[in-house]
């Protein structure tokens, strides 16, 4: 059962947001408090599987060869590459870019890890779409499914972060559960726990903003 109060606020947002003609996202503002983020020890750096999804279709780029590449292909990701699709995105930086900002996540058979740090690494890095590793025998398409409802938080040194926790149109209660996951996740992942944790916002992409936590 969610928590009451965080369903509530869900349910408030959307009877005060006016609908839109595109599915807003839903999104959480997590404000931190006395803790040193120039620490890097100290930052939250979470990958976090959403009880249920993000509400839409997520993107998914794989570097991969062989049987693999075919397995993703088949799991639906429609952007796999090859080691000379790798070297050609590593000399055209503009595609790389396009690519980076197209995908949500990215995963990669370890084999390919050093070159895509080595050619990709400028690109994909700032924003935090370093592919996930694939370890040999490990199922891709089972981390192709869990990676579609998972998301990665990074607060880096900044004491107010951002995070998709939905969309507009999916039901209040699977968006609070998605919240209240999160919220957990990010306490858990602090000194201090709930004591390091300001407040916790909840907001449509033009909409208002209500307090859950």
């Amino acid at each position: 059962m969610v928590e009451e109060t965080i369903l509530d606020a869900v349910n408030k947002l959307f009877e005060e947001s006016p609908q839109r003609k595109f599915p807003e996202s839903v999104d959480l503002a997590i404000n931190l408090k006395n803790i040193d983020l120039s620490q890097p020890k100290n930052r939250v750096d979470e990958e976090i599987m959403l009880p249920n999804g993000r509400g839409r279709d997520i993107k998914i780029g794989v570097f991969a060869k062989g049987e693999v590449g075919l397995q993703a292909k088949e799991a639906g990701c429609e952007y796999v590459f090859s080691e000379e699709d790798l070297e050609e995105l590593g000399e055209d930086k503009a595609k790389a870019r396009a690519i980076a900002n197209e995908c949500d996540f990215f995963i990669a058979e370890v084999q390919y890890m050093p070159l895509i740090g080595k050619s990709l690494g400028v690109v994909l890095g700032p924003r935090g779409k370093m592919p996930i590793p694939l370890p040999p025998g490990k199922d891709v398409v089972e981390l192709i499914n869990s990676s579609r409802n998972s998301i990665r938080i990074r607060s880096k040194d900044k004491m107010t972060f951002h995070v998709a926790v939905g969309r507009r149109d999916m039901d209040a209660e699977k968006v609070a559960e998605n919240i209240e996951t999160v919220v957990s996740r990010v306490e858990h992942s602090l000194e201090k726990g709930i004591h390091n944790l300001k407040s916790v916002y909840v907001t449509t992409t033009m909409g208002k903003s209500v307090r859950v936590a």
